[in-house]
């Protein structure tokens, strides 16, 4: 078989004479002649199985960049590489969700009244036992409850939690979107400007009326203790969180995992990843555990809720929760905040 016209080309890759000629320009996809007088493009016809994974990579939605690297790879390889971006594309549709739910709870309830409830809080944090310096950093107000995990230095946990404290003072119901996302946007331009190799993850609850909202990015967590119940309201932005969502690995099997602290998300030079947001409703009796992986990685969750359940003074809590995972070695940084809603 000879030569291919764009247009025939076109019409067996199932790629528009538009798409080939961008494609030309960028190098993804080179014609074998180019008539020197017409300028007319010429293909041949064992360019079709690369045209053809080109259009179903677009279909796929994956930018041109990533295509180009999924084409220069293997067989096996470019099937993880697809595999990886996937993972990516669900992570993001995951995250996208929680904003549209967010979206929709805020929108719908904007001009509720709200009756206020007041918070009972204490926070600590500790070097532990084998880290030379402290990197945690945590804060507690009356509207605001924060815990963050720096790397690569204590100065981006820091300046995440300073961009976060104009959120203690009294947010209206109706600001509440804006003042997030501003909080955000500040925390994240506050790393950046740290330089590279440095970052952050951030957790953080701020109150408004009788309503919760979580900022979260990265593996720190947020527990909540009702009704006799316990259990983690924050999903672990790691990798092997993004394994066990795909059912690559069990709960089980990511404990002992050895890359189980890697994360996919957090605050830091390289990026600007956006973090969950929920809205959630407080209740009177509500009590809430804030904490970075130095403290959940000590204690089992029975350990967790069984302080949180009999400890009743916060300050006790933090205390002994801090206390525990130092007798238990304390291999990592601490740090904790409990928040009991009355």
């Amino acid at each position: 078989m000879g030569l291919l016209t764009i247009g025939a080309f076109a019409r067996a890759s199932r790629l528009s004479p538009k798409a080939l000629r961008l494609y030309d320009e960028l190098g993804l996809l080179r014609p074998v002649s180019v008539d020197p007088r017409s300028g007319y493009r010429f293909y041949a016809p064992e360019q079709l199985e690369r045209a053809r994974l080109v259009a179903w990579l677009r279909r796929l939605g994956m930018p041109l960049a990533r295509i180009r690297r999924v084409c220069e790879l293997d067989g096996p390889a470019a099937a993880d590489e697809v595999a990886d971006y996937w993972r990516e594309v669900e992570a993001d549709v995951r995250s996208r969700e929680k904003l549209a739910s967010f979206l929709m709870n805020h929108l719908s309830r904007k001009d509720e009244p709200m009756s206020p409830l007041t918070i009972r809080y204490a926070v600590r944090t500790d070097r532990g036992l084998v880290r030379e310096e402290n990197q945690d950093v945590a804060y507690a107000g009356p509207n605001l409850l924060a815990v963050a995990d720096g790397f690569g230095g204590a100065t981006a946990s820091a300046a995440a939690i300073d961009a976060l404290k104009p959120l203690d003072d009294t947010v209206p119901a109706g600001d509440l979107l804006n003042a997030l996302s501003d909080a955000v946007e500040r925390a994240g331009t506050a790393v950046r400007e740290l330089g590279e190799h440095v970052g952050t993850t951030l957790t953080a609850l701020v109150r408004s009326g009788s309503r919760l909202a979580l900022v979260h990015i990265g593996d720190s967590r947020v527990y909540l203790l009702r009704d006799g119940r316990f259990f983690q309201i924050t999903q672990d932005h790691t990798l092997v969180q993004s394994m066990i969502d795909d059912g690559r690995l069990t709960a089980e099997e990511a404990l002992s995992h050895p890359q189980r602290s890697l994360l996919v998300k957090a605050l830091h030079s390289d990026g600007s990843a956006e973090p969950d947001l929920e809205l959630r409703d407080a209740q009177p009796g509500d009590r809430y555990l804030l904490c970075s992986d130095g403290l959940y990685t000590a204690l089992e969750p029975a350990a967790l809720r069984e302080v949180m359940t009999d400890v009743a003074d916060p300050g006790e809590a933090v205390r002994e929760l801090v206390d525990l995972a130092n007798s238990r070695g304390g291999p990592d940084n601490i740090a904790c905040v409990v928040a009991d809603v009355a």
